[in-house]
């Protein structure tokens, strides 16, 4: 199992940048796919971004070309690069790691991105 930790996250302006970050431990994610999910109030989850063991990258239509996502296997660890923040993007992101090609199995608690117009 890993354990999940993002932080990073606070109010910002419509416009403006993040960088969130997720430490991970327990384990190390080498050979995890890790991705970006967000829930707002009232919403289901919503994938934001993927980044697999060997570095292929997805991301939501919503967040191309405006977001990045990162990883340093070193460090245990994985970001998130928010730019052009709008309105919409306030949600709760979490971090999540899926073994291999397998599904999510293992969450973090969090973090709140508002983002004021």
């Amino acid at each position: 199992q890993v354990q999940l930790v993002e932080s990073g996250g606070g109010l910002v302006q419509a416009g403006g940048s993040l960088r969130l970050s997720c430490a991970a431990s327990g384990r190390t994610i080498g050979n995890y796919r890790m991705g970006w999910f967000r829930q707002a109030p009232g919403k289901g989850r919503e994938f934001v971004a993927s980044i697999s063991w060997n570095g292929n990258i997805y991301y939501g239509d919503s967040v191309k070309g405006r977001f990045t996502i990162s990883r340093d296997n070193a460090k245990n660890a994985v970001y998130l690069q928010m730019s052009s923040l709008k309105p919409e993007d306030t949600a709760v992101y979490l971090c999540a790691a899926a073994p291999g090609v397998g599904k999510y199995d293992d969450w973090g608690q969090g973090t709140q991105v508002t983002v004021s117009s």
